[in-house]
């Protein structure tokens, strides 16, 4: 049983290896879904992290169309990415129609190989998930992170069920989303899933004395004065909580 921590930082990313992750996908802007982390947050990951490393490549939030500009700065970041050291990258690029974009994916496939390849969650926003993950496993990918096409993975476990058993261990699907220590264990065994993505945080406090209380760096109901942080202890506890389903052998 993989378990991957979604983290929003290169320090978040070791606080997940505490917990005992077994690879991060490391991104930027979670309140956006997740977009490409820094150079800097990359290198300084690969240097402290012994689990996998998986990078976001992902130019903003919003929907996967992607002008020809933001496709450019995509495979500039995929070799970013690889020349720094990380395991694999994490992208999705659709067409208008709801549909996997194959001609731009297998450019991008072939940018990041020898890498692996994770198709993030633009896959919950194709118009047929059973053709997209066809077209994902025809173009080699090896992954595909979902929620079933649901807010959360235990909503859409039925689908994700579905996929398992078509895809016959062509491809892997990772449920996410939603995926805390008090549902994992349904989860697995509603859907079989060998791999698991997760995202599980805390508030941490700043450290300022002075707090400037008329200032806001974002939107006003976001206090400037505590952070996002990967709860490793929190990740220890859904980590024991699969070993007791006996799926760690």
């Amino acid at each position: 049983m993989i378990i991957e921590a979604c983290v929003n930082s290169a320090i978040s990313a070791n606080e997940a290896q505490k917990g005992g992750a077994d690879r991060v996908e490391l991104c930027e802007n979670l309140h956006d879904g997740g977009t490409t982390p820094s150079t800097g947050s990359i290198a300084f990951a690969r240097k402290n992290l012994q689990i996998g490393l998986f990078v976001m490549i992902r130019p903003r939030g919003g929907d996967f169309l992607y002008s020809a500009d933001e496709f450019q700065i995509m495979k500039e970041d995929i070799k970013v990415a690889k020349n720094l050291g990380a395991d694999g990258v994490v992208f999705g690029v659709l067409l208008p129609d709801g549909t996997i974009d194959k001609e731009r994916m297998k450019i991008l496939i072939d940018f990041a190989r020898p890498m692996g390849i994770t198709c993030h969650r633009a896959f919950d926003m194709t118009a047929n998930p059973y053709q997209a993950m066809e077209d994902l496993i025809s173009l080699g990918i090896n992954r595909i992170l979902t929620s079933g096409q649901q807010p959360t993975a235990p909503q859409g476990s039925g689908l994700i069920r579905e996929l398992i058993a078509q895809a016959k261990d062509r491809i892997i699907i990772m449920p996410g989303s939603g995926v805390k220590e008090h549902n994992i264990a349904a989860l697995l065994r509603a859907t079989g899933a060998k791999e698991v993505h997760i995202h599980l945080e805390k508030q941490e406090p700043s450290r300022m004395i002075f707090k400037q209380p008329t200032v806001y760096m974002g939107k006003p109901e976001q206090t400037e004065f505590e952070y996002t942080l990967t709860d490793w202890e929190r990740i220890n506890k859904l980590r024991s909580a699969i070993y007791d389903l006996g799926l760690e052998e």
